[in-house]
């Protein structure tokens, strides 16, 4: 459906209750699965046909950059 990326509009951002603001979608990760970025952080995110725009959950769906490794404690 979306071919051209970054897509920067305004979209339904989850950690402000859905409020519009401006993200961007950075790449298509799978089956309305897309790579999104939200003031400096990834995220996931999918896309509503019947209100046309996307929901990014920069809450519950954030992607770290590293893995921590075998030695590392979990925090």
């Amino acid at each position: 459906m979306f071919n051209t990326f970054p897509i920067n509009e305004e979209m339904h951002i989850h950690s402000l209750n859905g409020e519009l603001r401006k993200a961007t979608i950075l790449k298509r990760l799978g089956d309305n699965d897309y790579l999104a970025e939200y003031n400096g952080v990834k995220c996931h995110a999918i896309y509503n046909p019947f209100v046309n725009k996307f929901y990014v959950d920069n809450k519950y769906a954030v992607i770290r950059d590293k893995m921590p490794s075998r030695d590392e404690p979990c925090r």
